[in-house]
């Protein structure tokens, strides 16, 4: 399974990549605006992450078999408390963060949501996404701190370091190489989403809805559970 998603892939980012020009590192202002109401947030976002019960969230190779190289590579945890998955709502978990809830009900543009918990030294290989029609955006919600006050947590992005602390956020291409690594003793809690990417050409934005339509079938196919 895992070498037919690597060739899907693949083929899936030339034909993106052929038609949508992007840099890895994008513009929160002009691509994303309704960040502004998740960074406004993000303290109340921060309470209601760390009031999940972490033994009840899956690992993100639990959820997405195919993505095991990243997830099980060292033995260490990547558990991710999903609360939107390509528009198919986890009311279970939305239940449990009522801030978060309503800001995803006002953002549509928003396909998925998750909160994700990096145990302490967690490493995440270099890997690529397949799906340019989405950007990532992160938002720090618990970032350890090394000892020179840095946070500890590290994304190298198309070969860019780059770290984010509580409260900060990004808004990135995953579909350039990155990787990621919690240098601290403590676990790295961030908000994840997936984002629509806005002016997309006529048949990129055909192909992005026909792909996140092929997910969701998968998904409810697959019987893909969210609750641990």
């Amino acid at each position: 399974m895992s070498q037919i998603y690597d060739l899907v892939s693949a083929l899936v980012r030339r034909i993106y990549e052929r038609r949508i020009d992007a840099p890895a590192i994008l513009d929160t202002t002009t691509d994303f605006p309704n960040a502004t109401k998740f960074t406004a947030a993000w303290q109340a976002i921060r309470s209601e992450a760390l009031a999940v019960h972490l033994g009840k969230v899956p690992r993100f190779h639990d959820i997405m078999p195919e993505q095991a190289e990243i997830s099980a590579n060292d033995g260490l945890d990547w558990r991710m408390f999903v609360l939107k998955a390509y528009d198919i709502a986890v009311s279970e978990n939305l239940a449990r963060m009522p801030v978060l809830a309503r800001l995803l009900a006002e953002c549509p543009e928003v396909k998925s949501a998750a909160i994700s918990f990096l145990a302490p030294r967690k490493h995440i290989p270099s890997h690529r996404g397949p799906f340019r029609g989405i950007m990532r955006f992160h938002l720090g919600l618990a970032i350890p701190r090394q000892a020179d006050g840095r946070p500890a947590t590290v994304m190298r992005i198309n070969h860019q370091e780059k770290r984010i602390a509580d409260g900060e956020c990004m808004l990135w291409d995953d579909t350039f190489p990155h990787e990621v690594t919690n240098h601290a003793d403590q676990a790295r809690v961030a908000l994840l989403l997936d984002v629509w990417r806005p002016r997309m050409p006529p048949d990129m934005e055909l192909l992005s809805r026909l792909i996140v339509r092929g997910v969701q079938v998968g998904m409810r196919r697959r019987g893909v559970s969210f609750t641990g």
